[in-house]
């Protein structure tokens, strides 16, 4: 019976799969928790073809589990309970391990139904969804699960698999490779390790025994799967980062470029989305008046739609990769939220704190509170960290000439102001 080369190729052990190094090297994480043997109930989060259904069928076999693996676009919470039933059985001697692909197709009655089945240990769940969990997965469910994510596998990893498969599938065929074949499947396929090994399959079929394979095929099967994606996220990863950063970089012809990669695939969401993001985290203050501008193009892109929406998102494009840049509110938000993640607070000062109610003022809020419009240059000084933050910047004037103007204009105030009363 025919197998695909990828799953005859399937890793049989954690040292097999590609990838993933985070959690599966030497100190990776998920490594270490299945050495351990006290396999939690888990949620692989990741783009397809990464390895989460390999990896969670290593994990089957070295704990001696019975795997049970269920997809969750056509399975029900009755097949569940069949599981469960076969516990304590011949069956299922050492216990269950259920995968559930997809999770994110269950409703939130069916998922808030595994709960009774998890809590009490009768199964290890691990489910896995291409979609963010913190979006599509509840939070009691999640509340009980590790959250574990699985990456894009790079190149350098992506050649050892398609390296493996040419010399499987190769063997008895007598194929040569012409120079860069391994290279153009490992680069093209999106970080897809299915899709890769997909591609080396259809090129040793279409080569008869004793022939070669062509660069130029190699490419053009590489690309058609490449573009074969998912508009909300598997292989488009690459061209994503590539578009951006070549925004980023201000180089306009490249971000045409990939711009116009994804909206070939028909990606324009995704297009957008990334030209609105660009437009706050690497334009921002430097020429803000582009953020309106950006959102005037993607509303008319979407109105219009393909093929004409192309015009509109080029506009984007080339005004962002051609505009100042400054990145100066991002890294203002984020140093902020590092403080808050940390728990370095503290109290709002009392003079800050609401005071719109009857006794705010015997608590002793709003008592001190000066109003800015009342003086000249409508600021004054006062203090408006909490005391346990007094005096820490969060941010820092860009270079570019709208922001150092607002640098100035604000010295200047202040400079003159009177001291506070």
């Amino acid at each position: 019976m025919y197998q695909p080369l990828a799953d005859r190729l399937r890793p049989q052990t954690l040292d097999e799969v590609v990838g993933q190094a985070a959690l599966l090297g030497p100190d990776g994480v998920l490594r270490r928790v299945i050495a351990n043997g006290q396999i939690p109930n888990m949620i692989f989060y990741g783009p397809s073809g990464v390895g989460k259904t390999t990896v969670a069928s290593i994990i089957a076999r070295q704990t001696a589990r019975k795997l049970y693996r269920l997809n969750a676009t056509t399975a029900s919470i009755a097949d569940i309970r069949r599981i469960v039933d076969e516990l304590d059985t011949f069956l299922a001697p050492n216990g269950a391990l259920v995968y559930l692909d997809e999770i994110q197709y269950f409703n939130k009655k069916q998922q808030q139904s595994l709960l009774e089945f998890i809590e009490d240990g009768r199964i290890t769940l691990i489910a896995s969804t291409t979609e963010n969990p913190y979006f599509y997965v509840y939070a009691a469910v999640l509340s009980r699960c590790t959250v574990f994510e699985f990456q894009p596998v790079e190149p350098a990893e992506m050649r050892k698999a398609v390296t493996r498969a040419f010399d499987l599938a190769c063997a008895d065929k007598d194929i040569t490779l012409a120079d860069g074949v391994v290279d153009a499947i490992a680069t093209g396929c999106g970080g897809d390790v299915r899709k890769a090994l997909n591609a080396v399959e259809l090129l040793v079929d279409s080569v008869p025994p004793g022939g070669q394979i062509a660069l130029d095929d190699a490419f053009a099967v590489a690309q058609r799967s490449n573009m074969r994606y998912d508009r909300d996220g598997d292989a488009h990863y690459d061209i994503l980062s590539g578009l951006h950063k070549s925004v980023r970089g201000s180089d306009p012809d490249a971000a045409l470029h990939y711009l116009a990669r994804l909206l070939e695939a028909g990606d324009l969401i995704s297009a957008a989305r990334r030209l609105l993001v660009i437009a706050f985290e690497d334009v921002g203050l430097a020429y803000p008046q582009a953020a309106s501008i950006v959102k005037a193009c993607v509303d008319a892109a979407f109105q219009l739609g393909l093929p004409e929406a192309r015009i509109p998102l080029a506009q984007a494009a080339i005004l962002l990769a051609t505009a100042p840049k400054s990145n100066s509110a991002m890294r203002g938000i984020e140093a902020a939220l590092a403080d808050v993640r940390r728990g370095d607070c503290g109290d709002v000062p009392p003079h800050l704190k609401d005071s719109h109610y009857a006794g705010a003022a015997k608590l002793g809020r709003g008592l001190t509170y000066q109003y800015p419009h009342d003086f000249p240059g409508h600021w004054t000084p006062q203090q408006y960290l909490p005391d346990a933050l007094t005096g820490r910047t969060y941010y820092v004037y860009g270079e570019n000439k709208n922001e150092q103007a607002a640098r100035m204009y604000w010295d200047k105030i202040k400079r003159t102001a009177p001291p506070a009363p």
